[in-house]
């Protein structure tokens, strides 16, 4: 049965299958002609390869495409070459110039236009109307106003809904802003969140009786245990947002089951490295996308078939509970924050799951860090995980340790028999507010950093 909600544009959000596809065709037609035309490095590469844009029809067309990688990005620009070889616009169309955060490497540029801009607003209304929003909501954005897209598009998306934005950029504003302008959602990473309400119940104000309706997770990904300690500890539902320069955006609607994918304007598919193949719907590899321009528009940096270094699933291309057709992928992690011991991998998200077990957060407060040692070739790997208690003292050091080896080894059997032989251990520290080695480094905390 559907549970219809709210729809910010509601013909094509519910498009049916079939013409959502050829809608996409459309669209994967014109963008190809408009990279070759425009893009001095597809024009190259198109004539290079012998390849005709026209030939490109379809999805399966574009799979044949070059998979671009970040770094095939900062090859095509300064001080590499004498200009931006993946800009298609010329720089009086160009509202904003853009950059990366560099944290995997030197910043790849990116040019928008207006319409661009446009656009990055539509997918992000999209998902606010889906998780809820609506006019006369004030949401506090978190979020950097600065070289990244994120806040900015927000920011644009709100003033088509009608929402007013409290524009604060960080999450270390002062608790009167809550008591003063009664937000009703809060724009944030879920350490972020976590950290806030700490800082307010210290203050004498509960999360749980603030003006917050709906809460909104960003910036990276995250376990759903960690997830449901936020919602528990504000009392509202915490929703999903999947985003990036290069223009992906996702989100999760009320449902929960799933971040939606605005293929109007997303081309999203799915590549294993290892074969050098796109994998089926149900299998996990790399989020490869195109930007999709609508016919007749224009773009200030197109890229075909991207390999973000994100990792997802695709759940389902089926209409979902609250009426929407866009396929649903799984919740996004980062590859680079994959690790792997004896052969065999394990995420950050992992370790996340493992530290936000319910019985855990009795006595931790959520920050945590890891850190990797060792050589396999000449023993062990060890893994030594600080947390952080709210009360040292009165922590049940021995309780969170086994939910903590007990939820992390729990689908991964190669791994525990590695953890049972000896060949991979892991050390537990337990530190007092405060006291954990991140809080000691500018920028976003490290959650895992491998010293072998």
């Amino acid at each position: 049965m559907l549970v219809m909600g709210n729809y910010f544009n509601p013909e094509i959000e519910t498009m049916e299958r079939e013409d959502l596809d050829a809608l996409v065709e459309e669209r994967i037609r014109y963008t190809v002609s408009y990279a070759y035309e425009n893009s001095p490095f597809y024009s190259k590469w198109f004539r290079k390869n012998g390849i005709r844009p026209s030939d490109i029809r379809s999805h399966e067309d574009l799979r044949e495409l070059p998979i671009i990688t970040g770094e095939t990005v900062r090859e095509n620009q300064p001080p590499e070459r004498d200009d931006f070889e993946f800009r298609c616009a010329p720089l009086e169309d160009i509202y904003t110039i853009h950059e990366t955060s560099g944290t995997s490497g030197r910043p790849k540029s990116f040019f928008l236009t207006w319409g661009d801009w446009q656009r990055y607003a539509e997918k992000y209304a999209r998902s606010f109307v889906s998780q809820g929003f609506e006019r006369g909501d004030r949401v506090v954005v978190c979020a950097s106003y600065g070289m990244n897209v994120g806040a900015n598009t927000m920011t644009l998306a709100a003033q088509k809904i009608g929402m007013t934005i409290i524009p604060e950029g960080k999450c270390t504003f002062p608790v009167r802003i809550i008591e003063s302008y009664r937000p009703t959602g809060i724009v944030a990473s879920i350490f972020k969140l976590l950290r806030l309400a700490r800082r307010m119940k210290e203050q004498g104000l509960d999360p749980r009786e603030s003006s917050i309706r709906r809460l909104v997770a960003g910036g990276e990904s995250f376990a759903p245990e960690s997830r449901e300690y936020v919602e528990e500890v504000w009392g509202v539902e915490v929703y999903n947002t999947y985003g990036s320069t290069e223009g992906t955006m996702c989100g999760e609607c009320h449902i929960k089951e799933g971040l939606h994918v605005p293929e109007d304007l997303v081309h999203l598919d799915v590549y294993d490295p290892a074969m050098r193949d796109f994998v089926d719907d149900g299998e996990c590899g790399r989020i490869v996308l195109t930007t999709l321009l609508p016919v007749g528009e224009k773009t200030g940096t197109l890229l075909l078939n991207y390999d973000t270094e994100d990792t997802t699933v695709v759940i389902s291309r089926d209409r979902c509970k609250c009426g929407r057709t866009h396929m649903r992928i799984m919740n996004p992690e980062r590859e680079a924050e994959t690790f792997w011991v004896a052969g065999h991998p394990f995420n950050r998200v992992d370790v996340e799951a493992a530290v936000f077990q319910r019985e855990n957060m009795d006595y931790l407060t959520g920050e945590y860090e890891a850190f990797l040692y060792g050589d396999e070739d000449e023993g062990p790997i060890t893994m030594r995980v600080s947390l952080e208690c709210e009360d040292p003292e009165n922590c049940a050091m021995d309780i969170v340790r086994e939910n903590f080896i007990r939820a992390f080894f729990k689908y991964k059997r190669e791994l525990y028999e590695a953890y049972t032989e000896g060949i991979f251990e892991i050390l537990f520290n337990f530190t007092g507010p405060g006291e954990l080695e991140f809080y000691r480094v500018k920028g976003r905390p490290k959650r895992i950093v491998d010293r072998r």
